[in-house]
């Protein structure tokens, strides 16, 4: 609706001036009364009007501002406007009017083309679906589809709610969920995320989640999210707003007095019309959000990308962020001769093939197929352990005190499982979180981009955590934390180290993400809370999108800063040539449009890609 009120302005101005052609130049309409020496034809007086309407509009707007602690430029634009109806310049005044509603029209185009990979998600929720009831399709509304009912998704259709496959097997495109640029092939049980693309085979599928609480709707919801919070952009420009103002008050005001004509002042206040400044700095971050919604990052605001180019300390939550929550294997140790770690191995991770605990599934995932053995007599003792038979020997594998009751406790600080053969204790297998492979050089490329503390805040225990710190590259460890000392490890940053940015994918991370100045969830994997909670989130499965993250926040803030300054300084130039009175009111708001269109060009840069250097790619 704001848009749509800055077109509709820019509408009125440009109708108010061919009304004004027309009268004075076809019509040749006289003057209708006069002031002194100023004379008020119809087009003067239809041009006035809308210039103190949309002076007292800026006015209120001000007053607004100023209530809430933000002192712009804007002042100038009234100064401007007044300053033309005084001295009785109605085509200049008029160029303003324009200069002002165009440029606002423009950023506002500027806008929206930076932020076409935002809405694009948006574009593509899906509404249909189509439902299968005693064997017929029924099409309905995605939002009324419940958990349990049957969909039918046909080739080439996106999955329109969390399920899971009941008939069929296909390949599904989940780029746009997970950046996989290979399709997935899906079987019957396996799940299917909302958004991704059926191939070419049907299947049918039942639902888990309820369409808003699913995948897709979820990342949808942060969209909005990142639409419905927009950014005090122009808070950067205010910090060079007071003394631009100061500036260009003083220019005008000398000329005045020099010249002695009130005429060179209002000449200077043309030129001196803020809105090159006005636009820099909202294009620019637009234009960065943008660029990072290009790269599987969401931003929800603005001031996000300054604090992101700022930081200095990151912290990183352990267990799926670093690591990839998944166990592998890290030690075999036997305790009987008679066994070799392959046998051992092969015996504990038959045993616990049909378990769905997260350590028997990681151990059978971490095993060669070809040991593992049919089980008999299988038998699962809930929170100790299961045992079985397998190529005739009795198998129990576990916790300790189940496999071998009587024997003395070991010190082993991983997680692990112990085993025990036909009654006697064989030893035991270790496991360890797998480091994810892009891990270690995030963290030393985010040391050549300028952080100066990179910290590791767990609740795992203090040997597992130093180790997988160690094999990252980072040397400041906090282990065993509880939620609420992580927040604390954060607040308790020194402020010549902040912004602080924190990045962790669970719910006990969402507090930290919370109290750090930047949080970063990483989102591939649906986890709500820490994506609620958190100011930026990675959409695909990659922790080195911080890196990216850090490398177009500064690149942004490189690109509205140098936008930002430059403006300021092309119309400064242009105020002191009309300090001289060689630029008439009217060419010195042509002038401004210029600009104008300069800076929003400048502005749309912040799109480009950052250098190397920005990036943390350059050779130390």
């Amino acid at each position: 609706m704001k848009n749509l009120k800055r077109q509709w302005k820019f509408i009125v101005v440009l109708i108010a001036g061919a009304v004004g052609l027309i009268s004075q130049f076809a019509l040749h309409s006289k003057s209708l009364f006069s002031i002194g020496n100023l004379q008020f034809p119809v087009h003067a007086i239809i041009i006035d009007i809308i210039g103190i309407l949309m002076a007292i509009s800026l006015l209120l707007e001000i007053f607004h501002d100023w209530k809430t602690g933000r002192y712009g430029v804007d002042i100038l634009a009234v100064i401007a406007v007044v300053s033309t109806i005084l001295i009785g310049d109605v085509w200049a005044e008029w160029m303003i009017l324009v200069m002002m509603t165009g440029g606002e029209t423009l950023e506002d185009y500027a806008t929206g083309q930076a932020n076409k990979e935002l809405r694009a998600l948006l574009d593509k929720t899906p509404r249909i679906a189509n439902k299968l009831v005693d064997g017929k399709i029924t099409e309905v509304k995605v939002d009324d589809l419940q958990v349990g009912d049957t969909v039918l998704i046909k080739p080439g259709q996106q999955v329109p709610v969390d399920g899971q496959i009941v008939k069929g097997t296909s390949s599904f495109d989940q780029s746009s969920l997970t950046g996989e640029s290979v399709p997935v092939t899906k079987n019957p049980g396996d799940d299917l995320m909302s958004g991704s693309v059926n191939g070419d085979v049907a299947v049918e599928m039942k639902v888990t989640k309820a369409a808003k609480d699913s995948e897709y709707q979820s990342i949808v919801a942060l969209v909005k999210s990142s639409q419905a919070q927009p950014a005090k952009f122009v808070k950067m420009a205010d910090r060079y707003a007071i003394p631009f103002t100061v500036i260009s008050l003083i220019i005008g005001g000398v000329a005045w007095a020099v010249s002695g004509d009130a005429t060179r002042f209002a000449e200077v206040m043309v030129v001196a019309s803020p809105c090159p400044l006005l636009i820099a700095a909202p294009v620019a971050l637009v234009s960065g959000m943008s660029s990072m919604s290009a790269h599987h990052i969401i931003v929800k605001s603005g001031p996000t990308l300054e604090k992101l180019a700022r930081a200095k300390t990151f912290a990183f939550d352990k267990t799926g962020t670093l690591t990839e929550n998944q166990l592998i294997v890290d030690q075999v140790v036997t305790d009987d001769k008679s066994f070799d770690q392959k046998e051992l191995q092969s015996l504990a991770a038959s045993v616990e093939q049909q378990s769905s605990h997260v350590i028997a599934s990681s151990l059978v995932k971490a095993t060669d197929k070809d040991l593992l053995h049919p089980v008999t007599n299988l038998k699962e003792t809930t929170a100790q352990g299961v045992e079985g038979d397998v190529d005739g020997k009795h198998v129990k594998v576990g916790k300790l005190s189940f496999v071998a009751p009587g024997h003395e406790k070991l010190n082993v600080t991983s997680t692990a499982v112990y085993v025990s053969v036909d009654g006697k204790f064989a030893g035991y297998i270790t496991l360890k979180d797998k480091m994810r492979p892009e891990s270690p050089k995030t963290i030393e490329r985010l040391r050549r981009q300028g952080a100066e503390d990179i910290m590791m805040l767990t609740g795992d225990h203090k040997k597992v955590a130093e180790k997988v710190a160690k094999e990252a590259g980072i040397t400041d460890v906090r282990s065993e934390l509880l939620p609420s000392q992580k927040i604390q490890a954060i607040k308790d940053v020194p402020k010549d180290l902040r912004p602080v940015v924190m990045t962790g994918d669970g719910v006990n991370d969402a507090p930290s993400l919370t109290a750090a100045d930047v949080g970063i969830a990483m989102g591939a994997k649906g986890a709500t809370a820490a994506s609620e909670s958190a100011d930026a989130v990675i959409m695909v499965n990659d922790i080195s999108k911080v890196n990216d993250a850090v490398a177009i926040s500064k690149h942004t803030m490189k690109v509205a800063n140098i936008d930002v300054l430059t403006a300021i300084g092309v119309v400064i130039i242009i105020e002191l040539i009309a300090f001289t009175g060689v630029i008439p009111a009217f060419w010195g708001a042509i002038l401004q449009e210029v600009v104008d269109m300069i800076t929003i060009s400048l502005g749309l840069l912040a799109k480009t890609k950052p250098s190397d250097k920005q990036f943390g790619l350059e050779e130390k």
